[in-house]
């Protein structure tokens, strides 16, 4: 009993001493790769590659990442981490991710979408970050403006 009340003490202590504070946020750089996986009906399935550095000293893992992905403020879809992620601490790193497209809202956007030149991109969510066997689930939030060319292959081929 008393090394398990040892033991949650040192790890409260150590959670309490982990400064967040200096936590810089990923720098976001580029998306890669976007590619429809399967299609659906009411669903699909999109890949991409989203491109981050991370300006912290330290490594993480990410382990899970899940949110909400808008094109102008339009609900298109849900993201997923495709797989675990190791973040070298300075250094860029590729997050694979899925995106399962809800079909109808696609479509219903498709030419809006497809005949521009730049959309506003937003995605919205938590991810899970893991270091020395510690995790904590911490809020994310995108906002930029891209090229529709980088994700025109995912709309096209709806």
């Amino acid at each position: 009993m008393k090394a398990l009340l040892s033991t949650l003490v040192i790890a409260i202590l150590f959670l309490a001493s982990c400064k967040t504070a200096d936590l810089k946020e990923p720098e976001y750089r580029d998306i890669q790769n976007a590619r429809l996986i399967e299609a659906g009906l009411l669903q699909s399935t999109a890949g991409v590659d989203l491109v981050y550095y991370n300006p912290n000293n330290y490594s993480v893992t990410l382990t899970q990442a899940r949110g909400e992905v808008y094109i102008d403020n339009k609900y298109i879809g849900r993201l997923e981490l495709a797989e675990k992620v190791t973040v070298k601490k300075n250094a860029e790193f590729i997050l694979p991710a899925l995106i399962k497209l809800d079909n109808v809202s696609v479509i219903k956007n498709q030419n809006d979408i497809y005949n521009r030149k730049e959309i506003l991109l937003r995605i919205e969510g938590m991810a899970t970050l893991t270091k020395s066997g510690f995790s904590k689930e911490l809020p994310f939030k995108y906002e930029k403006t891209e090229s529709v060319d980088k994700l025109r292959s995912i709309v096209s081929r709806q």
